[in-house]
């Protein structure tokens, strides 16, 4: 899976988040961060990782997400971590 096939399926789950602003979805890249770009409130990171596991049919591990980082890249190289577990 290609990087940016994850990054336009994390967008359409991060539609479903009404803590953060459909516009702010229409330039993200890898560099974009949740807290700082987006104003999404860092509780509710643990949610949209829950999403993006459904979205994407992996599981993350605890450490995956005590360690997630808050920008876009992170939940990329989560995402491309846990298929490769799952491999």
């Amino acid at each position: 899976m290609e990087r940016q096939e994850i990054i336009d399926g994390l967008i359409d789950v991060l539609r479903t988040v009404r803590t953060i602003d459909p516009e702010k979805l229409n330039n993200v890249t890898e560099e974009t961060d949740f807290l700082t770009d987006m104003n999404t409130p860092s509780t509710e990171l643990i949610n949209i990782a829950a999403k993006v596991e459904q979205k994407f049919d992996v599981e993350f591990e605890d450490d995956d997400i005590d360690n997630l980082g808050s920008k876009v890249k992170d939940i990329v190289d989560l995402i491309i971590r846990a298929k490769e577990r799952e491999a």
